[in-house]
C-alpha cells in the first residue's frame, strides 16, 4: 500500500513537471527601433535551435517556441548586435545602436587619415573587396566602374595598363595622368615614352602601378577635387590616387592563399570578307579604276582575273581561285577562304597565385606576401610574367614610439608581340592586325610545306604565319618601392604636449627597364634586312617627409593641425643603340659588337635630374560634431623652372555641415546622414622638360680651311636634332582653380546611401609651344599661354532593395558627366587648327570635312560644278559638304568640328549583387556615352583584305560607304568621312557566382575561410554604336573568357 502511494506520488510529480515545461514554451512579440525611435526593418531575431524571425515594416516580430532563460540575438547590418536573456515577459521593446564604423571608418586623405564622416573634400574610396571581387592583373582594372568621375581605359594586351582620367582632361600639352601615392610615397613615372606612346602622342605612363599586386592593396582613395588634392600642390592638378597596402594585424598569425585561372579567347567585332566576297569587291575596285579595261565586278572573266589577282606571282593562290572557274563559269562558293587570324590567335590564360601571412601582438605586427602572375595573351607572341613580393613590419617598442617598414618589389617580363619599330611605322602594330591584311583567297604554304612569303603575290603583304618567331619585343622591369617611418607621440612623454606627434617618412623608389627588340629580315614589317635595338633606363627617386601632427578636443571643439616639410629628388638615366644587318639573327640584341656591326643605325644616352621641395600646413576644425572646416596651403619649388619662377603657392579651403546632427533633421528618423560640402582649391602642373628653361645647343660640322671642324649652334632645322626650342626664363606653373559642391547621404539604415558632386574648374597659364619670329635664332618656344575650363558632376548611389534573414540584394550605380572646353590659346581667342584646338570646343575634337553621303548618278550636274573647280569626284565616291556654298572643297572653308574624340561626356558603372545564405551572384556593367569615333570606314583602295561592309557598286547605289577604286594611294581622299560614328557603348564586364563555406562546416578543419567562385568575363555587350570596333578597347578586338578561383585562409 505504501509502495503504491509512492508510485502515484512519483507519477504526479513527473506529470506536473511535464505540464510546467509545456506551459513554459511560449511566443514572444516585440518591436525593434533605432536610437532615434524609428522602426528597423529586416532585423534578424534568432533563438536557440535555429529558431528565428525577421522584423516587418513597423519593426515588429513574433517568435514562437521559446522559454524563460533562452537568449535572443538581434543582428542588423550597420548596427551593433544585441543579446537578451528572456524572463517572464511576453513583449520586448529593443533598441539597437548604429555601428558607426561606416561613418567613423578611417580613410586616407593624404599625409594622414580622417574619419569618413569628417571628410570635407570630394573623394571616392575603393576597398580591397572591391578590387579583388574579380580577377585583375593590376589595380586600375579593379577600379574601373567603381569610382564616379574616374575614367579608366581597357587594355587586353598582357602587361599593359590603360589610361586614367579623373574628371576629364584639363591640360592641352602636359600629361593628364593623376598622381599615384603608395603608402605615403608619391610615385615618379618615367620621363621618357615607350615607342607606342610616342606613336600615339601620349605622355609616358611609366608603368606607375606595375610593382603592386592587387591582392596586397588594402584600399584606394581617389582625391577628385582641388580642395582635397591641393595638399599635393604642383602634382595634384589631375587628381590624386592614394593607395594603402596591407599591413600586419594584431592577433593570431593567419595564412591565406588566393588563386585563379582565367581562360580567354579573342573576339573580333569585325566581320571580314570571305574569299568570294573579297574577289568580287576587288574586281569592282579594278572596274572603277578603268572601266574600259576591266569588266564589272559581277561579270568576271578568267583572263582579267589572272591580271587582277597576280596569277603569275603566286600560283598557289591562283590555283585556289581557279576552283571557282572549274565549271567554265564563275562560282565563288568553290573558292576556299583562309582565315589568317587563326594563325596568330590562341587560347589565352592567366594563372594568378598569391600567398600571404599576417599577424602579431600589441608590440609588433607583420605582413608578408609573394605572388606570381603568368599571363599568356590571346595573340601569339604576347605574354607577361610578374613576380611580386611584399614585406612590412610595424613596431611599437614603447608607448611613445612607433616604427614601420614596408617594401614592395616586382620583377616582370613582357613579350609585347610584333612591333613595327624600325620598320614601316605606318604598318600593322600587332600580329592580329597584320593577319587581317593577308588576302583571304591566298594560302599559307606551298606544296612542300614551306610558308609563302608574299601570299597572293603582293610585295607589300607579307605572310603573318609564324610571325612571333621572327619579331621579338621583350621588356623587363625590376622595381622596388619602400616606405620607412618613425613616429614619436610627444604627448606620451610630456603631458602638456598631449596630442602632439612627430613623424619622419622616407620613401625610395627604384625602377630598372630593359627593352630588347629584334625584327628578322623576313618579318612582316621588314623588307629584306633585319633590325635590332637595345634600350635601358633606370629611375631612382626618394622622398623625405617631416611631419608634425597636433590633434586635440576641447569640449565641443575638435582641432587637427598638420605641418609638412618634404623634398623629392629624381634621376632618370637612359641609353640605347640600334643596328640592322646583324649577321647572326639568333643573337638578336645581345651581340651589338664592333665585330658584328660595322656601324650603328642610331645610338643615344641621356641623364635627367630634377628636384622638388615643399612646405604644407593644414588645419581641420570641427565644432559640435557638425560644422567642419579644412584649410591648407602648400608651397612648392621645382628645379625645372627658372629662377624667380620656381616657387608657387597652392591654397585650399573646404566647409562641411553634418545636417543630421541638427534638431530639425533629427525628427526625420529615416535620415542617418546628410552632409553638405563646399570646397575651393588651387593645384599646379610643371610637367615640362626639366631643362626647358636652360636652353639647348646642337652639334654640327662646318668647313674651316681644308677640314670639317666640330662646332655648336643654337638652332639648325636642317639637322635631325636641330629643331630645338628657345629657352624661356619666364616659364611658370600651370594652375587649376576648382570649386566643388557636394552632398553625402545615408537613409533608411544604410538602405540608400551615396553622394552627389558638381564642380567647375579653370586651368590658366597653360604650358604650350608658341611660334616666334626666326630672327631670334629659333622658331618656337614654350610659354604660359592659354586657358581651359572644366565642368561636370559625379553621382554615386548604393541601394539595398531587399534585406531579409537569408537574402540581400544590393545595387551600386555611379555616373559622371564631364565637359572640357578651351577658353584661349597661344594667339588669344584664335583657333589653332594645326593642333586641332578650337575656342569653345573640347580639348579633343574631330575637326574635318563633314560627310554628306555618297555621290549618286542623279547628282551628276551638281558634281560637275565641283569638278570644274578642281575636284575629281565620281559617282560612288564620298561626298563632303560644301559648307560655304562656293562649289569648292577646301581646308580653310569646308572643315568643321564633327564631334569629340577620346572625350566622352558620360561614363557610368552599374553593379548588382544578390547574396542568399552562402551564395553570392553579382553582375557588373560599364560604359561611356556622348562622343565620336572616326576609324569605322574601311580603306577603299581595293588592295588589302577588307571587312564586310555596305559599299557602292552598280547593284547597290544607295550604299552607306563609297565605292572601291584600286589604287595604291587611294583615289577617294574623303572615303574615311563615312566612318565617323558615335562611340557610345555599354557592356557587361563581369558576371560572378561565389560560394563561401559556412564557418560551422570549417570549424574542425583548421580553415577559417574558404570561398570558391566562377566568373564570366565580357559575356556580352548591351549596345555598341560603332559597327566593327569594341569601344571599350578602341580596337576591333576584345577578350572574352571564364575565371575559376579560390580564396582560403588558415
Amino acid at each position: 500500500m505504501k509502495k503504491e502511494k509512492l508510485r502515484r506520488f512519483g507519477l504526479t510529480v513527473i506529470v506536473s513537471m511535464l505540464c510546467i515545461a509545456g506551459y513554459a514554451q511560449k511566443s514572444i512579440q516585440g518591436n525593434v527601433k533605432d536610437a532615434k525611435g524609428g522602426p528597423l526593418i529586416g532585423v534578424t531575431v534568432m533563438a536557440p535551435g535555429n529558431n528565428g524571425a525577421i522584423t516587418d515594416l513597423d519593426g515588429n516580430f513574433t517568435i514562437s517556441n521559446v522559454k524563460s532563460g533562452d537568449e535572443l540575438k538581434f543582428t542588423y547590418v550597420g548596427y551593433i548586435g544585441k543579446t537578451l536573456r528572456l524572463g517572464d515577459e511576453s513583449t520586448l521593446n529593443v533598441v539597437l545602436s548604429e555601428d558607426n564604423k561606416t561613418l567613423d571608418e578611417l580613410v586616407v586623405v593624404g599625409y594622414g587619415v580622417q574619419k569618413k564622416s569628417d571628410v570635407t573634400g570630394s573623394m571616392t574610396s575603393v576597398t580591397a573587396a572591391d578590387l579583388t571581387n574579380r580577377p585583375i592583373n593590376n589595380a586600375l582594372e579593379g577600379m574601373q566602374g567603381k569610382a564616379a568621375g574616374v575614367d579608366i581605359r581597357t587594355s587586353d594586351r598582357p602587361g599593359e595598363m590603360g589610361d586614367v582620367y579623373i574628371r576629364g582632361v584639363r591640360s592641352l600639352s602636359a600629361s593628364s595622368n593623376p598622381l599615384y601615392v603608395v603608402d605615403g610615397v608619391p610615385l615618379n613615372g618615367t620621363v621618357g615614352q615607350t615607342y607606342e606612346e610616342s606613336l600615339d602622342s601620349k605622355a609616358g605612363r611609366g608603368g606607375q602601378l606595375e610593382s603592386l599586386n592587387p591582392q596586397d592593396i588594402e584600399s584606394v582613395e581617389v582625391l577628385k577635387d582641388a580642395s582635397a588634392a591641393a595638399i599635393y600642390g604642383s602634382r595634384g592638378a589631375n587628381g590624386v590616387v592614394l593607395i594603402t597596402t596591407k599591413k600586419g594585424k594584431q592577433g593570431k598569425f593567419t595564412v591565406s592563399y588566393n588563386g585563379s585561372l582565367t581562360v580567354d579567347n579573342v573576339k573580333d567585332r569585325t566581320t571580314w570578307m570571305t574569299a568570294d566576297e573579297y574577289l568580287t569587291w576587288r574586281r569592282w575596285a579594278y572596274f572603277y579604276r578603268d572601266q574600259t579595261k576591266y569588266p564589272r565586278g559581277d561579270q568576271p572573266t578568267l583572263e582579267n582575273d589572272k591580271v587582277i589577282f597576280n596569277a603569275a606571282r603566286d600560283p598557289y593562290a591562283w590555283a585556289n581561285i581557279e576552283k571557282g572557274w572549274a565549271g567554265g563559269t564563275w562560282d565563288g562558293s568553290k573558292v576556299a577562304t583562309t582565315n589568317w587570324t587563326d594563325f596568330v590567335s590562341q587560347t589565352g590564360y592567366a594563372l594568378d597565385h598569391t600567398i600571404s601571412a599576417s599577424g602579431g601582438n600589441e608590440k609588433s605586427q607583420s605582413y608578408i606576401s609573394v605572388g606570381w602572375l603568368q599571363n599568356q595573351g590571346t595573340v601569339k607572341g604576347q605574354d607577361y610574367n610578374r613576380y611580386t613580393a611584399k614585406v612590412s613590419n610595424d613596431l611599437k617598442p614603447f608607448k611613445f614610439l612607433s616604427l614601420g617598414a614596408s617594401v614592395n618589389a616586382t620583377y616582370s617580363i613582357q613579350n609585347y608581340g610584333m612591333s613595327n619599330d624600325g620598320g614601316n611605322t605606318s604598318g600593322p602594330r600587332s600580329a592580329y592586325a597584320a593577319a587581317t591584311n593577308n588576302l583571304p583567297y591566298a594560302v599559307p604554304y606551298d606544296d612542300n610545306g614551306a610558308r609563302i612569303q608574299y601570299p597572293g603575290g603582293d610585295d607589300k603583304i607579307r605572310t603573318v604565319v609564324d610571325e612571333w618567331k621572327y619579331s621579338t619585343d621583350e621588356r623587363k622591369v625590376f622595381r622596388a618601392l619602400g616606405s620607412f617611418y618613425a613616429q614619436v607621440n610627444l604627448g606620451e612623454l610630456v603631458e602638456p604636449l598631449k596630442g602632439l606627434q612627430y613623424k619622419v617618412n622616407f620613401g625610395p623608389d627604384f625602377r630598372y627597364y630593359r627593352r630588347g627588340l629584334f625584327n628578322s629580315a623576313i618579318s612582316t614589317n621588314r623588307e629584306g634586312v633585319n633590325y635590332t635595338s637595345l634600350q635601358k633606363s633606370t629611375d631612382f627617386s626618394w622622398t623625405l617627409d617631416n611631419l608634425v601632427y597636433y590633434n586635440r578636443s576641447f569640449g565641443k571643439h575638435d582641432i587637427g593641425v598638420t605641418l609638412l616639410q618634404t623634398a623629392t629628388k629624381y634621376d632618370y638615366e637612359t641609353s640605347s643603340m640600334a643596328a640592322q644587318g646583324i649577321p647572326l639573327e639568333s643573337a638578336m640584341w645581345n651581340a651589338l659588337t664592333m665585330t658584328n656591326v660595322t656601324s650603328l643605325r642610331s645610338w643615344n644616352s641621356g641623364l635627367t635630374e630634377k628636384q622638388l621641395e615643399s612646405y604644407m600646413a593644414r588645419v581641420n576644425y570641427t565644432f559640435n560634431n557638425r560644422y567642419m572646416l579644412t584649410a591648407s596651403v602648400r608651397r612648392d619649388g621645382a628645379s625645372q623652372l627658372a629662377e624667380g619662377h620656381k616657387w608657387a603657392t597652392f591654397p585650399s579651403v573646404a566647409l562641411a555641415w553634418r545636417m543630421e546632427q541638427e534638431d530639425f533633421i533629427k525628427q526625420y528618423k529615416w535620415i542617418d546622414q546628410l552632409k553638405l560640402r563646399l570646397g575651393y582649391g588651387v593645384t599646379g602642373n610643371s610637367a615640362i622638360n626639366p631643362y626647358q628653361t636652360k636652353g639647348s645647343i646642337v652639334s654640327l660640322f662646318y668647313p674651316f680651311g681644308s677640314a670639317a671642324t666640330a662646332g655648336y649652334t643654337t638652332y639648325d632645322q636642317s639637322l635631325s636634332n636641330g629643331a630645338v626650342t628657345m629657352a624661356n626664363q619666364d616659364l611658370s606653373w600651370e594652375k587649376t582653380k576648382q570649386w566643388n559642391v557636394g552632398v553625402d547621404f545615408n537613409f533608411l539604415s544604410n538602405r540608400i546611401n551615396g553622394s552627389f558632386d558638381i564642380y567647375t574648374s579653370r586651368t590658366s597659364d597653360l604650358l604650350m609651344l608658341q611660334n616666334i619670329p626666326s630672327l631670334t635664332g629659333y622658331v618656337q618656344t614654350y610659354n604660359n599661354i592659354g586657358e581651359t575650363k572644366n565642368f561636370g558632376y559625379d553621382v554615386t548611389l548604393n541601394l539595398v532593395p531587399v534585406r531579409t534573414k537569408d537574402l540581400e540584394w544590393s545595387i551600386d550605380l555611379n555616373a559622371a558627366y564631364t565637359k572640357n572646353e578651351i577658353v584661349s590659346l597661344a594667339n588669344g581667342k584664335e583657333d589653332d587648327i594645326a593642333n586641332g584646338w578650337f575656342i569653345g570646343q573640347s580639348t579633343y575634337v574631330l575637326y574635318d570635312y563633314v560627310p554628306n553621303g555618297v555621290w549618286k548618278a542623279e547628282d551628276a550636274e551638281e558634281m560637275a560644278k565641283f569638278n570644274a573647280n578642281g575636284s575629281n569626284f565620281q559617282v560612288g565616291m564620298t561626298r563632303p559638304k560644301d559648307l560655304n556654298g562656293d562649289y569648292k572643297i577646301d581646308a580653310n572653308n569646308d572643315r568643321a568640328v564633327a564631334g569629340r574624340n577620346r572625350d566622352p561626356r558620360w561614363s557610368a558603372g552599374v553593379s548588382t549583387t544578390v547574396v542568399y545564405k552562402e551564395w553570392e551572384l553579382s553582375v557588373q556593367a560599364y560604359g561611356r556615352m556622348g562622343y565620336t569615333f572616326s576609324n569605322e570606314a574601311p580603306w577603299v583602295g581595293g588592295r588589302y583584305n577588307c571587312r564586310l561592309y555596305d559599299y557602292y557598286n552598280e547593284n547597290n547605289t544607295n550604299a552607306t560607304y563609297s565605292k572601291p577604286i584600286f589604287d595604291e594611294g587611294g583615289k577617294d581622299q574623303y572615303y574615311y568621312l563615312c566612318g565617323i560614328k558615335s562611340g557610345s557603348y555599354m557592356k557587361i564586364r563581369n558576371i560572378s557566382l561565389g560560394y563561401t563555406f559556412p564557418k560551422a562546416l570549417l570549424k574542425n578543419s583548421g580553415i577559417t575561410n574558404l570561398k570558391l567562385y566562377a566568373q564570366a568575363k565580357n559575356p556580352f555587350t548591351l549596345f555598341n554604336k560603332a559597327e566593327s570596333v569594341d569601344m571599350d578597347t578602341q580596337s576591333n578586338l576584345y577578350n572574352q573568357g571564364f575565371t575559376f578561383g579560390v580564396n582560403i585562409s588558415f
